[in-house]
């Protein structure tokens, strides 16, 4: 009769013991131009004080020293893992994980998600930009132009938990006409006079609910519920306020979560909801997510960021100022795509003495035939520069009406010349003119277009072709790489910190990766790539 067969934890016990074939030193495994290498020595010699300081002094040291936990965790970026689950069995099972952490035991999942969540998270932006500098100091990187571009990465949140402003704003005031018709029943039969006003709702809403605890305390108030029970008037009228106290709190914090924005997600209340194009026909679905921006040189990214904003234009701005502020100077100049051009941006770079490469967002319609003919562009109107006039198709002058001014939402204030045409009546051309019953304006911003003219010219030189081409292929590139060879299309954690984390993890990962890449084909000290002539 057989025994029957008992499993145990260790699976050597099931037959003969192994012969261990494998070298104990594991350097003769890893091969002499593997990117692991480099990016151990590129790591090595960086200031960590910044990370250890996030650790107590006080209790046990951590299992895995956090220099070489930071290079786990960029290696595990930089070869497309990003779970910590995943990279706990990368350190357990690759030969190139287990010779990062030389010797010492494999994290566990929890260590690794701690670690990359809470210790690394202020010392995350100081060590990229280490990097950086190390690039600019072994001459990798121009320092001639800047190339900044921005894409939409889903954020980790769930799509259908969005909340508008415009719809709390108007549940908000349904709310507020239902609370003026209660302080008014609540002063006639208390004799009272309280108010509430529509900015400090929350305070008065409180103040009424304590007069009415103290009326119930004082009043002995005897509180019932259930069905059949009837409630007396206190406790009426406590209830009600004590529920618009409840929902103004509410619409407070959605107020504060809003952020200047128009909606935000509440599983990840950072994030926008913004068009995301996902598939091969362009079909465009509205998804919380993120607004990262990077500036490449020389193949490399110098700064990244994270924005909310799911419009470029107010992103460039305060993405320069942090590139000057971590870099410790400015580029000569600046190549960006359309979606950056504003009146704004220009004159930042022209006060910083930075010369704009910026292609106009009208540039492509203006080689178009349909634009050319259309009589209602100024491009097609003659315009007089010693009269400040414009003439229309038909030969009539349109002169300058008004000055306006306006504010933009970061603060910047432009000046916007409206022209008016002399008279529009009985105008064969005005169907094709203009759709105002009136006559037809124009509303031009002479300081934007004489800055945009600047540019236009730039771009069209031989250099700002150059530089046009390049950023095709550097920035451009490099979100290809990130999105499709990275495989990194979606965000992992939660929160504005911890969303530009990742991204920074993955911007180490890629320039190592690229620096690899160089020097085995024998590439570094190139920056820009020469325009091919044409046949």
């Amino acid at each position: 009769m057989s025994s029957k067969l008992k499993y145990h934890k260790n699976y050597t016990e099931f037959g003969e013991p192994y012969q261990l074939v494998l070298p104990l030193n594991l350097e003769g495994l890893v091969p002499d131009d593997d990117s692991v290498r480099l990016l151990s020595h590129e790591l090595e010699d960086l200031d960590y004080s910044l990370l250890y300081r996030a650790y107590s002094a006080k209790g046990r040291n951590p299992a895995v020293d956090p220099k070489t936990m930071f290079k786990v965790l960029t290696y595990a970026y930089s070869q497309n893992i990003y779970s910590s689950r995943k990279i706990e069995i990368a350190c357990r099972r690759d030969i190139n994980f287990m010779w990062l952490l030389a010797g010492q035991k494999a994290p566990d999942h929890s260590t690794i998600a701690r670690f990359r969540t809470g210790f690394l998270a202020d010392a995350c932006e100081s060590l990229f930009y280490q990097i950086v500098k190390r690039l600019e100091d072994a001459d990798e990187l121009s320092k001639e132009t800047v190339f900044i571009d921005g894409t939409k990465l889903e954020a980790c949140a769930n799509k259908y938990t969005f909340v508008w402003k415009k719809s709390v704003g108007k549940w908000e005031e349904k709310m507020f006409e239902k609370i003026q018709d209660a302080v008014q029943l609540l002063n006639h039969e208390y004799i009272q006079d309280f108010s509430v006003s529509a900015e400090t709702r929350t305070q008065d809403l409180q103040k009424i609910s304590r007069f009415l605890e103290e009326k119930c305390r004082t009043d002995g108030t005897v509180f019932v519920n259930g069905r059949g029970k009837r409630k007396s008037k206190n406790q009426r009228h406590l209830e009600l306020f004590r529920r618009f106290l409840e929902r103004q709190t509410v619409y407070d914090w959605h107020a504060a979560s809003f952020q200047g924005r128009n909606n935000y997600c509440k599983t990840d209340v950072d994030a926008t909801f913004m068009h995301m194009k996902d598939d091969h026909m362009r079909n465009a679905q509205l998804k919380p997510g993120y607004n990262v921006q990077i500036a490449v040189d020389s193949e490399y990214i110098v700064a990244a960021d994270i924005f909310q904003d799911r419009n470029d234009v107010w992103t460039l701005v305060p993405f320069l100022k942090t590139m000057e502020k971590n870099h410790g100077f400015r580029y000569p100049s600046v190549t960006a795509d359309s979606g950056y051009e504003s009146e704004e941006g220009y004159t930042y770079l022209r006060e910083c003495g930075q010369i704009p490469y910026i292609k106009p967002q009208t540039y492509e319609k203006w080689k178009k035939r349909s634009f050319k003919q259309d009589i209602s562009k100024r491009e097609n109107m003659h315009y007089d520069e010693t009269a400040d006039t414009y003439t229309c198709h038909a030969g009539k002058l349109l002169s300058p009406f008004y000055i306006r001014k306006q504010k933009s939402k970061s603060g910047y204030e432009s000046e916007v010349t409206v022209y008016e045409c002399e008279d529009c009546r009985g105008c064969p051309h005005k169907s094709k003119c203009t759709k105002a019953k009136g006559n037809k304006r124009l509303y031009l911003s002479k300081s934007f277009l004489e800055k945009r003219q600047e540019s236009y010219e730039n771009i069209l030189s031989e250099t700002g072709i150059r530089y046009r081409m390049n950023r095709s292929i550097q920035v451009e590139g490099a979100f290809g790489v990130l999105k499709n060879d990275y495989g990194f299309q979606r965000f992992l954690l939660r929160g504005k910190t911890k969303v530009k984390l990742e991204i920074l993890l993955l911007c180490t990962g890629y320039n190592i990766n690229k620096l690899h890449g160089k020097i085995q084909k024998e590439r570094t000290g190139s920056h820009l790539f020469a325009v091919k002539g044409t046949a």
